[in-house]
């Protein structure tokens, strides 16, 4: 196996893991991301960094990840988005090592967490993320402003 950071022309591969992983986590219909928008923020804008697994020259996953930045801890994290195996590929260490190769970023960059996301019904992954030495953070909820609700929010009359 080999991990890599993706190219431009990876793109398409990319979009269709994304596809991939919206499908297992039954959020297929909320995939608007194209080949191009991915390659905007990816590359032109540099927003986020995507790493890729290997084998034999095919993808059988990703991680797409940016930096964030802990007020507590006085430096930055890293947040996962995505890290996603094919589901043929699981149960081989592959998601061990693509992890541990995000561990060794952040641990050489010297940053102080990382940080993701998973469905609470997502038992497997769950189990798996404990097995690394994760930590679920219960008390915490997650929220988000859409776009739209950005939108409205930015043109708010005082």
């Amino acid at each position: 196996m080999k991990i890599r950071y993706a190219h431009r022309s990876d793109i398409k591969n990319i979009i269709n893991l994304i596809m991939e992983l919206a499908i297992y986590e039954k959020l297929e219909n909320e995939v608007i991301a194209t080949p191009e928008l991915l390659e905007e923020w990816a590359f032109d804008k540099e927003k986020c960094k995507i790493l890729l697994c290997e084998i034999e020259d095919k993808i059988i996953g990703y991680c797409i990840y940016f930096y964030n930045f802990s007020t507590f801890l006085g430096k930055a994290g890293i947040y996962i988005e995505d890290i996603y195996i094919t589901p043929n590929m699981r149960g081989n260490g592959y998601g061990k090592t693509l992890f541990q190769e995000i561990a060794k970023i952040a641990d050489e960059e010297g940053c102080g967490r990382i940080d993701w996301n998973c469905l609470d019904w997502n038992q497997p992954s769950i189990d798996f993320y404990k097995s690394l030495g994760a930590i679920p953070l219960d008390e915490w909820t997650s929220f988000r402003l859409t776009e739209y609700n950005i939108h409205q929010l930015a043109n708010r009359k005082k």
